[in-house]
């Protein structure tokens, strides 16, 4: 079990130890598996193409992933990524099932003992003296742990390790299968080179629409609608969105909060100076600090006013100084010179659960340290005798870093970090998953610098309960005298305050554009119609009162939504018919020029490949034209572009044969590209076709 052992101290041996079993549960079964979760109720939050996505299965990929990711996890949006992971899971197992697509035993094996492991699996079982995955080993481990089947944490092992391998297994299959269906034609890497190469010489005539006035051309919602209609693709709403227009009132610390806490700081610190346990004098003041029993050397103190703090004598005390949200003391409890990084070698007789009786340990790691002494080779004793699995297969060797050994026991670190090179000591180190005896031998210690012991009393900045309290009045005034959007206007405009428009919100969202999380809050958006004021609702540093300004439902845009997109392209397209039928008159570019009050002006070796012509910018109609000869040195008919209107006469069309490609060359670039987006368009492609019904908003 030496490399199950290896495992343990990576901080997973029980995952470890389950993965192997359940392997063993797809191996030796050697069942065909085509993905999906092994557990099911009848509570579902999704379902796709009629098929249910489990809750329970969804809360639990929630909180593992969660755990996983560990204590700065944003729930929220793990919840968010999970969801769509499971509703593209869901859509390509049905797209498995209708090709037939499975993993069997016999290949999900190969995918596991093969050439290429999956990397979990070989960082479990990778021999650490030849670096090689040892899959004789990992199934002869797994053998052995088979009869821990019905251990209750294999479901979850399952979850996190082997369906994903198995997935991505059939992922690959699936991708497979589509790329070897991208073909480049020799014909269309032909016209594409040719047009690549192709460049035209023209003359035009340029109005652009600044030439209009914005103020004089009306969009109306009339005009908006038309335009989507026109445009659905650009248009069209997967989901339902809702916005709200919004005041707050500011419940952020005030002058006079942060003036309290710096006062009542300053009163501790001739206290705080004449303290004798600094560790209990910090405890008992409730410090957001909590005290290092420990050296931080000079180039890692790393705080605010580093420099002056550095300067105090032993005793004394600085600030209050601003130290990010809080008010700080800091007090010289040591100085002393250490290493900035040290490399040891040691040994470790383990006592307590997993170890052996004190007095026994004791005896044996007198005898290890006498054998030294006497010249007994270190890694033969440290590989029959050690019990840290983590250096065995090194010597026992360690290499630490003066800013993370806090991290270490007390008793270990002070050999490696307080003594000096060649130093070597037995010391016991308790209440830690090392607890033992340890024989300890410095090798070397570099960048010896000053080192410092501070002990820090900091208070945070916080808003008063009279200030939390102003603010909640205020808003709970302004909300109880706002019941429609009239009152809601004149009563900001009162208070000069100008209601702050949040983007669009969907009703599944956690996070509400411009204030941050709060999922009741969307909720309530969702279970009340436009008009309607929300009560005072607290955000960070600040209370909010809203109304509901829209409703966009799924589909086609309304016209108030489609309007911040449209309303340009519209201005634009109108503008183009009062140019067209007011300022482009004639039959000649100088006619037109001449009417338009601009000049002809002409562009040479225009490349087709760019898409831009030199001074003005994209203008991909505009180019069509100029490489139309069905027109050469014809005036073309007025051209409504990106920027304005032109009028083309192109006067050439050629080659640049010094930018001839290899044909077959081009051919092989084309269909790489093609099937780089293969992955990414192709769930995409699917997922558009599903029909997906969200029922996430009835639980949470």
């Amino acid at each position: 079990m030496q490399v199950i052992q290896g495992i343990r101290d990576r901080a997973a041996w029980i995952i470890s130890i389950l993965i192997g079993v359940a392997l063993i549960a797809f191996i030796v079964q050697d069942a065909s598996v085509r993905g999906g979760s092994i557990f099911r109720n009848t509570t579902d939050i999704a379902v796709v193409n009629d098929v249910a996505i489990n809750k329970t299965d969804f809360d639990s990929k929630v909180e593992t992933i969660v755990q996983m990711q560990g204590a700065q996890a944003q729930r929220e949006q793990l919840s968010a990524s999970v969801y769509n992971m499971m509703v593209q899971q869901t859509i390509l197992e049905q797209e498995y099932a209708k090709l037939g697509m499975e993993v069997t035993g016999k290949e999900l094996s190969d995918i596991l003992f093969g050439a290429n492991p999956p990397q979990w699996l070989q960082q479990a079982f990778t021999d650490p003296n030849t670096g090689v995955f040892n899959a004789d080993m990992a199934k002869q481990q797994f053998a052995q742990m088979k009869k821990n089947s019905a251990n209750p944490q294999v479901a979850a092992i399952v979850e996190t390790y082997i369906e994903p391998t198995m997935q991505q297994a059939l992922a690959m299959k699936y991708q497979a299968m589509i790329m070897q269906a991208v073909s480049v034609p020799k014909w269309m890497a032909e016209k594409i080179n040719a047009d690549n190469n192709s460049v035209a010489n023209m003359q035009y005539v340029y109005v652009p629409y600044t030439t209009i006035a914005d103020s004089t051309i009306k969009v109306t919602d009339a005009d908006v609608d038309a335009y989507v209609k026109k445009h659905k693709a650009e248009f069209m709403r997967e989901f339902e969105t809702r916005t709200v227009s919004y005041v707050s009132f500011d419940a952020n610390p005030t002058a006079a909060d942060s003036a309290v806490v710096y006062s009542g700081l300053a009163s501790l610190k001739s206290e705080f100076a004449a303290a004798t346990d600094d560790k209990s004098f910090v405890a008992a003041k409730g410090s957001e600090t909590n005290f290092l029993d420990a050296f931080v050397t000079s180039n890692n103190l790393k705080v605010p006013n580093a420099d002056s703090i550095k300067g105090l004598a032993v005793g004394q005390v600085y600030g209050p100084y601003l130290d990010a949200n809080n008010y700080t003391l800091a007090k010289m409890v040591a100085k002393r010179s250490m290493p900035d990084s040290v490399k040891v070698r040691h040994i470790l007789v383990k006592t307590g659960q997993g170890g052996i009786s004190d007095t026994i340990a004791k005896n044996r790691i007198d005898s290890i340290k006498n054998a030294v002494a006497a010249g007994a080779n270190f890694n033969d004793l440290v590989k029959k005798y050690s019990d840290d699995p983590g250096s065995k297969d090194k010597g026992g060797e360690y290499e630490f870093a003066s800013v993370g050994f806090a991290n270490l026991s007390k008793e270990f670190a002070e050999v490696a970090f307080y003594g000096t090179t060649g130093d070597k000591k037995v010391v016991k180190v308790e209440n830690s998953s090392y607890s033992g005896y340890h024989y300890i031998e410095v090798l070397s210690q570099k960048n010896t610098q000053a080192a410092y012991k501070i002990a820090y009393i900091s208070k945070p900045i916080l808003a008063s309960t009279e200030t939390v309290n102003a603010a909640n009045d205020a808003a709970t005034k302004f909300a109880g005298s706002s019941k429609d959007k009239k009152a809601f206007d004149d009563n900001a405009a009162k208070l000069n305050k100008f209601p702050m428009p949040t983007g669009d919100i969907q009703q599944n969202d956690f996070q509400v554009p411009g204030l941050g999380n709060n999922r009741a809050f969307v909720r309530w958006i969702y279970e009340n119609k436009v008009g309607t004021v929300s009560e005072p609702t607290q955000f960070d540093g600040k209370y909010v009162v809203a109304i509901i300004t829209s409703v966009s439902p799924a589909g086609l845009a309304t016209a108030a939504a489609a309007r911040p997109q449209a309303e340009m392209f519209i201005r634009n397209e109108k503008k183009a018919q009062q140019i067209i039928a007011n300022k482009l008159k004639g039959n000649t570019l100088e006619a037109m020029a001449q009417a338009a009050g601009t000049a002809v002006q002409r562009a040479d070796s225009v490349a087709f490949e760019s898409g831009f012509i030199p001074g003005v910018g994209a203008e991909p109609r505009v180019l069509g034209a100029a490489f139309n000869k069905t027109i050469l040195n014809k005036v073309s008919s007025p051209i409504a572009g990106a920027s304005g209107v032109f009028v083309v006469k192109p006067e050439a069309v050629g080659a640049r044969a010094a930018l001839a490609s290899n044909i077959e060359d081009l051919r092989k670039r084309l269909a790489d590209n093609t099937r780089n987006q293969v992955s990414y368009r192709s769930m995409e492609a699917l997922r558009l076709a599903a029909t997906i019904k969200d029922l996430r908003s009835d639980f949470y």
